[in-house]
């Protein structure tokens, strides 16, 4: 009689320290976002911050599943203290993705720090891009429960009196402001990752 012997899948390992990484990181990223700055030659009710730097750290350290990961966890707690009802996090979540996925994906493809720089640049175009998307249809639709589409143009137009709309608006002040934003963090990214990769991989634990 032959003996059949069952033997069950194993059980997927789960990265511990990848997810304490993505966590951290989460939660540096969930910081940086009340660390705002007025920017001279945008609206007030723009302003800069960093929360995607994380994210692309994250992107390029452990994948770009923790990437999407920060930019998602980061968002989600700043829904208890949403002022947008959830508008403002849903669209910084779109716009975080379409950042870090490029560029991770691109340099989980290819390694190097060419291909890191070129497909985070990649994805600040895309992020640019679609954020004229993201406020005409999502964000500013909100904001016009609040404040009246004419002052949001005028706020505009106190800066450069030739726009006549707010689509054009975006095009020529959001987008440009979005892309030098994802530039910033592709800079930083690119001056601190070779010091702190070790770090975020866990590969320390091994030497």
């Amino acid at each position: 009689m032959s003996t059949i012997t069952k033997t069950k899948a194993a059980a997927p390992k789960v990265d511990i320290w990848k997810l304490t990484m993505t966590a951290m990181l989460s939660a540096i990223a969930f910081i940086l976002m009340f660390l705002e700055v007025s920017v001279p030659i945008m609206p007030p009710f723009i302003k800069l911050d960093l929360s995607e730097l994380p994210a692309l750290l994250g992107a390029f350290a452990m994948g770009p599943v923790s990437g999407v990961m920060i930019c998602l966890v980061k968002n989600l707690l700043h829904l208890f203290m949403t002022s947008t009802g959830g508008v403002g996090e849903l669209s910084n979540f779109i716009l975080g993705a379409c950042f870090v996925l490029p560029a991770g994906l691109i340099y989980q493809k290819w390694k190097g720090k060419k291909s890191a720089i070129f497909g985070a640049t990649v994805g600040a175009v895309l992020m640019a891009v679609v954020s004229i998307i993201s406020n005409y249809y999502i964000v500013y639709p909100f904001y016009y429960n609040f404040m009246a589409k004419e002052a949001i143009l005028e706020a505009y137009q106190a800066i450069l009196p030739n726009v006549t709309n707010v689509l054009e608006c975006l095009i020529v002040f959001n987008a440009p402001f979005t892309l030098v934003k994802g530039l910033l963090s592709v800079v930083i990214t690119t001056f601190i990752y070779k010091h702190i990769s070790p770090f975020l991989k866990g590969s320390y634990r091994n030497r």
